[in-house]
């Protein structure tokens, strides 16, 4: 009979300085405390519980009871002083021990502030407040307050203590080496710093005081810097201020980021091609952030008796139809004569044009565009203008009701008034090469849309249509790869995809939606046959898919983004097992990279969105809760939470789990995938009946001849 094996024991390694390895076998049912005296006893160590264990590979990383299960057969484990007798060693050196010996401790607190274990008995140990008083008391420098720095916000990451703690004194001392001119000397003082102010800004009420203690013209300095995590935390923290700050400041930084000298800055320090997934996502947030600015102008509606409005309106008239006349001697012509003129530029109301634009959006923000089309490319302008009111009252193409719907699309594209969308890493560069990005953006559109209503020989009937084409031109210029870097070459681009190449491209779309929304009886039961086919070739895919792994951004148990902070996931090539662990950005380790397991048959269920626990108090950012699946295991192990970059991957990761449990798979990328390859197959399967009309039915079955004397050969 063979021996069955104790799924409890595996076989690890102990190591110890200055002691001979020990071989063992480690029983996970046992205590972990009765595991370590014995270990002692071996090694004749007295005070076990001064003793602890610690994982080789990741010696930030404490064993306890919590994660023991992370242990696998061929482990190699390290007897370490326990997390509270380090905690105080550490202490004792920062309070009494010399200079050297203080940045000693300090590089080991650095290490072994990531373990939450240690954190939390370094803590309980008032270990932070010392450090906040050393902070204060600025008597360190260089080498000494980066590593106090940095252990401090290693330290505040786990949440275990509030940032609401920190006082004015604190706060002030961390702002001084951000407007300190000599900062950049020592960059990772300044990278630690702003870290902690951006913590601050988003974890606290905190943010009067760090707002009145930084200015915003010293971080646009730091900008400037070599250093590309500087960079990239000199934007988080702007952007963590910006979200923050009231209507006023909000437009104060607006108009400095805006300014031509930031812009600069930014695209020409800035390798936006070829930043990493941080710099891309603040960069994105703060064009979000600089783009719903406009949102104020776009849901206000226009007062009919406005005098501005009344203004501008009144210049988009003079500009098309008398841009010569003397300004001091207008024509004498009452209100109620420009109805014409009016009518000409495509208003509804002739008489009061400013009833065109209560509709919100886009409100006002549809007149600013107009008068900036006028005004800043009068040539342009008038060119619109007078070809639409040179055509056939049917082809006209209304200049006012075109750019009232086209500033409403371009808010849609840019998704203008919705907050930065947490997984969101889409920067156009192009915005940053001109003072006024999305008037001139609107100008270029514009002129498309006239071109391309041209183009269609479009009528006023045609209008949805020419602005459904008009907006697949626009995305598909601002998607493309590399995303255009100057509005010329985004023009350049849009010059590449005419309503021709529109129409081929929605062709043939259409032509394959067609075939596949066949109802046809053959093509129905052909579909049916191959459908089990194709949904085990799609699991499959899954499958490898999980085998190759992704990189997760790190998300504590509140549902934040931990910034900087990435994991790795991956399934063994059986299918028995989730390797996991934390890796660098842009890295893909190999399973034995990876620390932690999760057996695939300790998962009782997967849960989405809202039923994940570290989302249930998440109460913004939508987006982010719908991309969130936790693994729930049987045992006491914590649950396994991720929050997946995009759709995509939350698809193709709950598609594969579903099918490791057994489960159907049911997202919107396994429905699509299925529509592809079933339409594919189809069309292989078909291709001998080219030419061949297939009847919606199948032709009815003959009925039985009297007999059967033809299928015999008579002599």
């Amino acid at each position: 009979m063979p021996v069955i094996k104790d799924a409890h024991i595996v076989k690890i390694a102990v190591q110890m300085e200055f002691q001979v390895p020990q071989l063992l076998e480690f029983n996970q049912k046992r205590p972990l405390t009765a595991i370590i005296q014995e270990i002692c006893n071996t090694w004749s160590l007295s005070e076990p519980e001064q003793y602890a264990l610690q994982f080789e590979e990741n010696a930030q990383n404490y064993i306890t009871e919590k994660n023991r299960n992370e242990i696998k057969n061929g482990s190699v484990l390290q007897l370490t002083a326990s997390p509270m007798k380090t905690a105080q060693e550490i202490l004792e050196k920062l309070n009494y021990g010399t200079l050297d010996e203080k940045k000693i401790a300090l590089g080991k607190l650095l290490k072994l502030s990531k373990d939450y274990t240690f954190a939390l008995e370094f803590i309980n140990k008032q270990g932070n407040q010392l450090l906040i008083s050393m902070v204060e008391s600025g008597s360190y420098t260089g080498t000494h307050l980066a590593l106090t720095l940095q252990s401090f916000e290693e330290l505040m990451d786990h949440g275990i203590v509030s940032w609401d703690i920190l006082e004015p004194k604190f706060i002030g001392k961390v702002a001084n080496q951000v407007n300190s001119p000599t900062s950049a000397s020592f960059p990772q003082i300044l990278q630690a710093s702003l870290a902690i102010l951006e913590a601050l800004v988003n974890n606290s009420g905190k943010y009067q005081l760090v707002e009145q203690e930084v200015t915003l013209s010293n971080l646009i300095i730091h900008l400037q810097s070599t250093n590309p995590e500087i960079k990239q935390n000199v934007i988080a923290l702007i952007n963590a201020l910006f979200m923050k700050a009231d209507g006023t400041k909000r437009k104060q930084i607006a108009e400095t980021m805006s300014s031509r000298k930031v812009r600069s800055i930014i695209t020409g320090t800035i390798q936006v091609q070829h930043c990493g997934a941080e710099m891309a996502h603040q960069l994105y947030v703060l064009q979000t952030l600089l783009f719903n600015m406009l949102e104020e102008r776009m849901l206000t509606k226009i007062d009919p008796q406005d005098p501005d409005a009344r203004d501008k309106i009144l210049d988009l008239r003079k500009l098309a139809f008398e841009p010569d006349t003397d300004p001091s001697n207008p024509p004498n012509r009452k209100g109620g004569g420009y109805s014409k003129d009016y009518k000409k530029l495509g208003f509804k109301n002739n008489v009061n044009p400013a009833e065109d634009f209560t509709e919100t959006p886009p409100g006002f923000l549809a007149l600013d565009n107009m008068i900036y089309f006028a005004r800043n490319q009068t040539e342009n302008y008038t060119k619109v203008v007078l070809e639409s009111s040179c055509r056939a009252d049917e082809h006209e193409c209304p200049f006012a009701r075109s750019s009232i719907e086209l500033t409403k699309l371009l808010c849609e594209v840019l998704k203008i008034g919705e907050p930065p969308s947490e997984q969101g890493k889409t920067f156009y560069p192009m915005f940053c090469t001109c003072d006024h990005p999305f008037e001139e953006f609107f100008c270029i559109c514009i002129t498309l849309l006239n071109k391309t209503w041209k183009e269609m020989r479009a009528t006023v009937a045609d209008f949805v249509q020419v602005l459904s084409v008009v907006k697949e031109q626009i995305t598909q210029a601002l998607n493309t790869d590399p995303t255009p870097t100057t509005l010329d070459k985004f023009r350049n681009k849009l010059a590449l995809l005419p309503y021709s190449e529109i129409m081929n491209l929605w062709q043939q779309d259409r032509a394959n939606k067609e075939e596949w929304e066949s109802q046809a009886k053959p093509i129905v039961e052909l579909r049916e046959q191959i459908t089990p086919e194709i949904m085990d070739l799609i699991q499959q895919q899954r499958l490898q898919y999980l085998c190759e792994g992704t990189m997760f951004t790190k998300y504590s148990s509140k549902g934040q983004r931990v910034k900087d902070k990435f994991w790795y996931c991956r399934l063994s090539p059986n299918h028995k097992l989730f390797h996991y662990g934390n890796c660098e950005e842009n890295t893909i380790p190999s399973i034995d990279e990876l620390a932690h397991k999760l057996p695939v048959v300790e998962i009782k269920a997967l849960v989405t969105g809202k039923d994940c626990a570290h989302m249930k108090d998440v109460k913004k950012n939508k987006s982010t809760v719908s991309l969130a699946f936790s693994l729930i295991p049987d045992s006491d192990q914590e649950p396994l939470n991720f929050v997946a970059p995009n759709e995509k991957v939350f698809d193709y990761w709950t598609d594969g789990i579903n099918a490791l449990l057994g489960n159907q798979m049911s997202s919107k990328e396994m429905k699509n995938d299925l529509e592809i390859l079933l339409s594919m197959d189809i069309k292989l399967r078909l291709l001998d009946t080219e030419g061949v009309t297939i009847p919606e039915n199948p032709p009815p079955i003959p009925k039985d001849p009297p007999n059967y004397d033809f299928c015999y050969e008579f002599k």
